[in-house]
């Protein structure tokens, strides 16, 4: 049976007449409020109040009110709240239900506009139009976002990929996903880079590079930090005294754990099982 792939989201807009995915974002505390995935729609976020941190290829973008972030098709992204409160308004839709003449043009759009008035413009309309669900409203919401995508197609398109580039991009996807799948799998074992570089059928170099290029780390360090986050997840419990954690994600060495897990979430395992019972 083909594995699920970690970080690929299969949206799935049945719709013909309306094909968008609208939401909001309503957050007031400090978190991730959607983890990290990829798919082949484009994901806007309009920041109607507040501000929020996306990010887009491992680069942080931080947006306030009034701009608007693209997730373009084929790009891993996740957002975060600093814990202030802050809403955004999502628009998620697959380029070709609008127009096979952009889509086929594979087109990369700016990754985040501030200030302009016609896109606040839009996006307020949009969204008064989603909440109010007065008759016709999908078809206001659906002429809104063609009116949108026109004027982003205008002026905010940094580059136009061929057909080669949008499918070599797309594959670097699904291999890093299979790798991360087996990383989640097996993160108690001593898995070494070539490994990984194995399981698809890459050069341990040329695996690293793609790693890293994507995620921002090298695929160890991913590995350690996939550890340390569920050693949080079992000191949290109490079940289990801090050095049967450490041996639990697979660190040999309970010094070296205790030196990594201070260093990142600013305490030792000891604390953070203490504050259990506080």
């Amino acid at each position: 049976m083909k594995q699920e792939l970690k970080f690929y989201e299969k949206k799935i807009i049945n719709d013909a007449e309306f094909p968008i995915n609208l939401h909001m974002n309503r957050v007031n505390r400090e978190c991730c409020y959607f983890p990290l995935h990829w798919h082949e729609h484009i994901e806007l976020h309009y920041v109607v109040t507040g501000k929020t941190k996306i990010t887009l290829e491992q680069k942080d973008i931080i947006a306030e009110e009034g701009s608007l972030v693209i997730a373009n098709s084929n790009v891993l992204h996740a957002g975060y709240c600093d814990g202030t409160s802050m809403v955004t308004l999502v628009v998620i839709f697959e380029m070709e239900a609008f127009s096979k003449e952009l889509a086929e043009k594979n087109i990369i759009f700016q990754p985040l506009i501030e200030g302009d008035n016609e896109i606040s413009r839009i996006m307020s309309s949009i969204r008064q139009e989603n909440e109010s669900q007065e008759i016709g409203y999908r078809l206001a919401c659906k002429g809104g976002l063609l009116q949108l995508i026109t004027y982003l197609s205008r002026h905010y398109v940094l580059e136009m990929l061929s057909d080669s580039d949008s499918m070599k991009r797309m594959k670097n996807l699904e291999r890093l996903n299979t790798v991360n799948q087996y990383i989640e799998e097996h993160y108690t074992e001593a898995v070494t880079n070539k490994e990984l570089a194995d399981i698809i059928h890459l050069s341990e170099d040329r695996f690293n590079h793609l790693f890293k290029e994507s995620m921002g780390m090298p695929p160890l360090q991913y590995m350690n930090e996939i550890r340390l986050r569920k050693a949080k997840n079992l000191l949290q419990k109490g079940e289990y005294s801090s050095a049967e954690v450490a041996a639990a994600v697979g660190f040999t060495d309970y010094n070296h754990f205790g030196r990594m897990f201070r260093r990142y979430f600013g305490c030792t395992p000891m604390d953070m099982r203490k504050a259990r019972y506080l």
